[in-house]
């Protein structure tokens, strides 16, 4: 926390959250919903290398919204085996089996071309070369389309006329881009220092109006969500800009604001339930309540003591870096008199390369003096004690 307050103190206003490789934290965006299971549907044959084949249900499968809606959707893994009463929550196509898939554009292009989003069965069944074409037969036949594009997978419509249709959108599938999202909040975490106004969270939905909403911690600690010209925001649209203004002295802390609204969901979103091979890809929604999160994070910036910060401090040295002292100053308690040495032989000029060689080996400029002078007081020594021992036979002799 110390070393994030550290670099937010710096920043003139609020960021996102801080760059990393992997992309910001988010909160819930869009719809939530439970399946309730196939509503409309016939039959497929899937092969699967060199085992048997095997006959499955294919087509359009239903879901309640969180909060009131529904959702028709088709599967996106033929081997999904999807179950009745799983919650699935809203997802773009790179958190889910979708990611990375050259196909996906394609598939939503037959979502858009296919039932029920095309309701004319006489009309898809002529543009398909079929026959003609019952609601369940369309829904096999573009169940079917999706498999392939998705999986790759060696999957027939069993009716001849879901054929046809499979066929047909497998062929003709154009690539459409991915649809946004029925509601979300970008970014999805802010942070900055206190005393502060943290965003902007931009807001992007297709409602016409989304109700806003701090959390209770929030509003505990007089944290307000507010515009740009810090009035307080209690609604809000597509496109606009929500800020997170924290008063000055807030403890470090965490808040959210979550919006709420009313809007259809985008054909072609994902529903995930952390099972990749149930995952849900939606073909028509009716109006459903969605909703999303922000976060925002306030540190401390960090206290400045006495010596220390960006100015220069009573015991700098004139002409010296600011925030830092003369290099003769006193040493730390404990650092020793070597180090003391070594400041004392440093050139004012400032740091040179024979300087941290020495250094790195324990040695100073003054170690060959020292040396020598040992050498020398050694040999004196010597000298002396022979001079000594030498004077009293000298005596001798002479008696």
């Amino acid at each position: 926390m110390a070393l994030l307050a550290a670099a937010l103190a710096g920043t003139p206003g609020a960021t996102a959250a801080a760059d990393s490789d992997a992309p910001p934290p988010r909160g819930p965006e869009g719809a939530s919903a439970v399946l309730d299971g196939l509503k409309t549907y016939g039959q497929a044959v899937l092969r699967v290398g060199d085992g048997p084949v095997r006959h499955i249900p294919a087509g359009l499968y239903e879901m309640r919204v969180d909060g009131g809606g529904t959702l028709q959707t088709y599967g996106v893994g033929v081997t999904g085996n999807a179950q009745p009463q799983t919650r699935y929550g809203e997802s773009g196509w790179s958190g889910s089996p979708l990611a990375g898939n050259g196909e996906a554009g394609r598939i939503r292009w037959v979502l858009e071309h296919s039932y029920p989003q095309l309701n004319d069965l006489a009309g898809l069944a002529k543009a398909a070369g079929a026959e003609s074409l019952t609601a369940e037969s369309a829904a096999a036949g573009t169940q079917v389309a999706i498999w392939r594009l998705a999986d790759g997978a060696q999957v027939e419509a069993a009716d001849p006329a879901a054929e046809k249709l499979a066929d047909y959108l497998q062929r003709e599938a154009g690539l459409l881009p991915e649809p946004p999202a029925s509601l979300a909040l970008d970014p999805g975490a802010v942070s900055g220092p206190v005393g502060t106004r943290l965003g902007p969270v931009t807001v992007r939905t297709g409602a016409q109006s989304v109700s806003v909403t701090p959390d209770a911690a929030a509003l505990a600690m007089g944290v307000r969500v507010v515009d740009a010209e810090g009035r307080p925001l209690t609604t809000a649209a597509n496109g606009s800009r929500i800020y997170f203004e924290v008063p000055a002295g807030t403890p470090d802390g965490t808040a959210s604001v979550t919006v709420q609204g009313a809007t259809k969901v985008p054909v072609g979103r994902v529903f995930t339930s952390g099972v990749p091979a149930q995952a849900q890809i939606v073909a028509g929604s009716s109006v459903s309540v969605t909703a999303a999160t922000a976060t925002a994070l306030w540190p401390q910036a960090p206290a400045t003591r006495p010596g220390t910060g960006t100015g220069p401090t009573p015991d700098a040295t004139p002409g010296a870096t600011p925030g830092t002292t003369a290099r003769t100053a006193a040493p730390a308690p404990g650092t020793g008199a070597a180090a003391m040495l070594g400041a004392r032989s440093t050139p004012a000029s400032g740091y040179s390369p024979e300087e941290g060689r020495l250094a790195t080996s324990g040695s100073s400029a003054a170690t060959p003096v020292v040396a020598s002078l040992a050498v020398g007081l050694v040999v004196l020594g010597g000298l002396v004690v022979l001079l000594l021992r030498k004077r009293p036979l000298d005596g001798e002799e002479g008696a």
